[in-house]
């Protein structure tokens, strides 16, 4: 009889070995340079350029798959997680229009289950879902063409129920591909940012106790069956910003001074989300993120559609502390979806002053 392990990876291979693998060319024939990438944990992104005059690179870049227990809030709650790089979501991978992206995903035989990369900015094999299925112990090498401009999904897809098992387990990320020029406004004027932080939004459904506490579980595969349970109900008990209830608030809280632009992509992997700036707009959003649309401006909220991710760019003009929240506020507040950004600079009493401070009302 398998063992559960065992069924699992079976079940994630028959689901994707529907058609050959595609024969990967030679690692030399696009006679292209290479550019190799260290990545970073979320909610930083590694050093890229904005525009660039250079040819098309082949960009490489390394996921290590993860697999290990969290704590993802402030009650001690444990989870059981899988992810890229070891982070939720994994890490944001820039690249330019025309590049061409090779990955290696490797699948440490310490880990239980198989794993594969869908990418949505790829074309083809499942977003190389196909072309990317390992078992511990085991990696691969997967190249694909950046075509398309914008910030996309990528995420675990190994076959049937897995899939959204994965991802909600934490196995979602994004890659942002940068038109070759630089982004602009639609209208031939550029837009630039001082700095950029990947923000990924993650839904979690933590099987609860005959009394209601969070259950704990020592493996991946022995949460399944609870875990399934709660998803098919569709009520997440967590959503949260980078893996954790307060993982961009406190001493982790995003940082940026008056007169800086930041760049925020927002990625969901799994259900719709409205992005908030709390005393700050979106200058320039790219709802759809898709950089060969132009940005709508000066939006309060926007929309991130399940599966998809966006961008946001905004300057910011008052110091202080800014909640940046999805706007389902009961998610925001009760269920921790909240980070915070503290600006530094000085204050405009133009933009907004206290003209009267809090006082007893008067009586006649």
């Amino acid at each position: 009889m398998l063992t559960r392990r065992a069924a699992l990876m079976s079940a994630a291979a028959a689901a994707l070995m529907l058609a050959a693998p595609i024969p990967a060319k030679a690692a030399d024939d696009l006679k292209l340079p290479r550019q190799k990438v260290e990545l970073v944990a979320p909610p930083f992104v590694h050093a890229h350029e904005q525009a660039t005059r250079q040819g098309p690179k082949i960009m490489e870049f390394t996921l290590t798959i993860e697999e290990k227990k969290v704590v993802i809030d402030e009650k001690g709650t444990t989870f059981q997680a899988m992810t890229f790089n070891g982070s939720m979501p994994g890490p944001l991978m820039v690249v330019h229009e025309g590049d061409y992206v090779e990955v290696t995903l490797v699948n440490p035989a310490t880990n239980s289950m198989p794993h594969n990369v869908d990418f949505h900015s790829a074309t083809g094999a499942l977003g190389g879902a196909e072309l990317t299925l390992v078992n511990p112990g085991e990696q691969a090498t997967l190249r694909w063409k950046a075509t398309r401009t914008g910030v996309f999904v990528y995420h675990c897809a190994p076959g049937g129920p897995m899939i959204p098992w994965h991802v909600v387990a934490g196995m979602n990320g994004a890659v942002m591909v940068l038109p070759r020029e630089g982004l602009s406004d639609g209208k031939g004027k550029p837009v630039k940012y001082d700095s950029v932080y990947y923000i990924g939004e993650q839904d979690m459904y933590v099987p609860r106790d005959e009394k209601g506490n969070f259950k704990s579980y020592d493996s991946p595969g022995e949460s399944y069956n609870d875990t399934v349970e709660v998803m098919r109900k569709l009520i997440p008990t967590h959503v949260v910003f980078n893996g954790k209830v307060g993982a961009l608030t406190g001493k982790n809280a995003l940082t940026a001074k008056v007169g800086e632009t930041v760049m925020i992509v927002h990625s969901q992997a799994n259900r719709d989300s409205r992005p908030h700036l709390i005393g700050g707009h979106g200058d320039y959003v790219w709802e759809t993120g898709k950089f060969s649309n132009a940005p709508e401006t000066g939006l309060e909220t926007w929309f991130i559609r399940g599966g998809s991710a966006g961008a946001a760019t905004y300057k910011f003009l008052q110091p202080g502390i800014y909640a940046y929240v999805t706007h389902n506020l009961i998610e925001a507040v009760e269920l921790g979806a909240t980070a915070h950004f503290k600006v530094e600079g000085k204050w405009n009493d133009d933009l907004m002053t206290q003209v009267k401070a809090p006082m007893e009302i008067p009586t006649r």
